[in-house]
């Protein structure tokens, strides 16, 4: 994993992300339900099924939002190395700098005297 690129690393964390958000999802919507179906009277069991129904598009819009937040840090990333590898591709290289006699010269250690 050392070799691949950080927005294939951001898709791949998003979709395990996304995996274990729906499943919670879908946990969530069911325990609604149970509830639902455990419920004495009517205006219980329609109550615990219109909670199970919001509880269920609050999270998939959630994870819809996470999946795209990922998929445009993704895109940004792979844009702005692929800007940088261009940039640097078409600028020349500089040639390194010689250092000077003075920086070249080393300083004489100084004697401590008690």
């Amino acid at each position: 994993m050392a070799d691949a690129d950080l927005d294939v690393i951001i898709r791949k964390l998003a979709r395990q992300q996304h995996k274990s958000l729906t499943a919670a999802v879908k946990a969530r919507r069911a325990r609604y339900l149970a509830l639902a179906a455990k419920a004495k009277d009517t205006a219980g069991k329609q109550r615990f099924r219109e909670m199970a129904k919001q509880a269920f598009e609050e999270g998939t819009a959630a994870a819809r939002r996470l999946q795209m937040s990922a998929d445009n840090a993704a895109d940004s990333y792979a844009r702005a190395m692929r800007r940088t590898a261009d940039t640097l591709a078409t600028r020349p290289l500089a040639a390194p700098k010689k250092a000077s006699a003075k920086t070249a010269r080393s300083k004489p250690a100084k004697s401590s005297k008690s």
